[in-house]
């Protein structure tokens, strides 16, 4: 059910053949679950870090809005081809190479776009920022892809979908740390109230999501039921997006607006663990990197195509605004564009609902090559007791012959008599 991140055939082995030759569950599992959530967590630290002071930023800098906004947007662009080369990173160069390529990444892309917040003249700090975002940004199509094939290869059948959870989630909470942080540290108090209370939503959206991705790995680890969750998810999150295309559009709503931010997360983005769990259990026995990569960087590329379109469909309110923008120009008038984006929410979760059905393969996979493993592993894992060393015979075991440790303890002969 475990084995060596970074070997090269530990990396290759399905989950399936794992548990068939009995390999232990370590307790150092959760060390290297650790690891990796850091390493997400500050690579989306870094992401959203110029966002929420875009204008402060833009005035240090002198650059303008746009060049600060492309500064978020190049992980958006990078991640489309790139996470293709990183998919074949995390199947066949393994575990701990994507880790390590992607650690040095993101150290690298720090130290490039902090060079001009040094005591050091720059001829050009855009390309110094834009440099360091680049490669923080290249570490982000390793690291997201990694969760689903780290709980794979060291976590047991019943902890997959908490140990994808914990690594999934620590990414979006590098970037509630952004939303909280950059404001807090800007030193112009007039520009402290802009950083509007959009960073307070974001917020909201963030830590309720990662609350209900909490919930909600708990229960499918019991209970499998990866599907029936996704569908009611997005089925709730649907509504939420109607509720805050109207209420958007109202004055005076900032409460409204605060509580459907929070259902928002709580229903929408609780899911993103759960969905990538049943792209794997769907596509098996395709590698998890694969699986999760192809899911992710077709969701960037919706995501772009999306976000250009809602942009398009804005307009420059004529009449007077109940908000009011700092350069002076009119606000942009966003109707159209949540409409159509509640619009489109709604009808992909129905054709979810109608036409997404499959069977959870490499689950029944596990279950017709040796129906006793999960029960076995459940056992193991409450009573703390490892799994037996694999054994150089052939597979399926002989029952007549009993098999002993180096000690010639009968207590392992039983054990294998029960995997039998």
């Amino acid at each position: 059910m475990s084995g060596p991140a970074g070997d090269g055939q530990g990396a290759a082995e399905t989950p399936t053949l794992g548990a068939l030759r009995g390999h232990r569950v370590y307790a150092r599992r959760w060390v290297f679950l650790l690891v990796l959530s850091l390493l997400s967590f500050s690579n989306a630290t870094l992401w959203l870090s110029f966002a929420p002071v875009a204008n402060t930023v833009a005035q240090r800098f002198v650059l303008s809005t746009e060049q600060i906004n492309w500064l978020s947007l190049v992980y958006l662009v990078v991640s489309i081809p790139f996470g293709v080369v990183s998919i074949w990173v995390l199947d066949f160069a393994g575990l701990r190479w994507a880790t390590v390529l992607c650690a040095w990444l993101n150290f690298a892309g720090s130290v490039l776009r902090s060079l001009p917040c040094m005591e050091i003249e720059t001829q050009d700090p855009f390309a110094f920022l834009m440099g360091g975002q680049s490669l923080c940004a290249l570490a982000q199509t390793l690291v997201i892809f990694s969760p689903a094939k780290l709980a794979a290869l060291w976590f047991p059948e019943h902890q997959r979908a908490t140990a994808n959870m914990i690594g999934t989630m620590s990414n979006p909470l590098g970037i509630l740390v952004a939303n909280l942080l950059s404001p807090a540290l800007v030193k112009n108090k007039e520009d402290v109230p802009l950083m509007e209370f959009a960073g307070f939503c974001a917020s909201l959206f963030i830590g309720f999501g990662v609350l209900g991705a909490l919930v909600l790995g708990l229960y499918v680890d019991r209970t499998k039921h990866f599907t029936e969750a996704l569908k009611i998810g997005l089925c709730l999150t649907s509504l939420v997006s109607v509720a805050f295309a109207l209420v958007s559009q109202l004055p005076g709503q900032t409460h409204a607006l605060a509580v459907i931010c929070s259902l928002f997360g709580l229903f929408g983005f609780s899911v993103a663990p759960v969905a990538m769990e049943l792209a794997v259990e769907c596509s098996f026995p395709v590698g998890e990197g694969a699986a999760t990569g192809l899911v992710f960087v077709l969701g960037q590329a919706e995501g772009v195509l999306i976000m250009v379109l809602l942009t398009t469909l804005t307009v420059r309110r004529a009449e007077p605004s109940f908000s009011t923008c700092r350069d002076g120009q009119g606000p942009l008038d966003w109707m159209v564009s949540m409409l159509l984006m509640a619009g489109l929410c709604t009808c992909f979760s129905c054709f979810l609902v109608l036409f997404f059905h499959t069977p959870y393969r490499r689950l029944q996979a596990e279950a017709s090559m040796s129906p006793s493993i999960q029960e076995d592993a459940c056992a193991v894992a409450e009573d703390h007791t490892p799994y037996p060393a694999a054994t150089p015979e052939p597979l399926p075991w002989d029952p007549t012959t009993p098999s002993t440790d180096a000690t010639g303890s009968s207590e392992a002969a039983h054990s294998w008599g029960r995997l039998s």
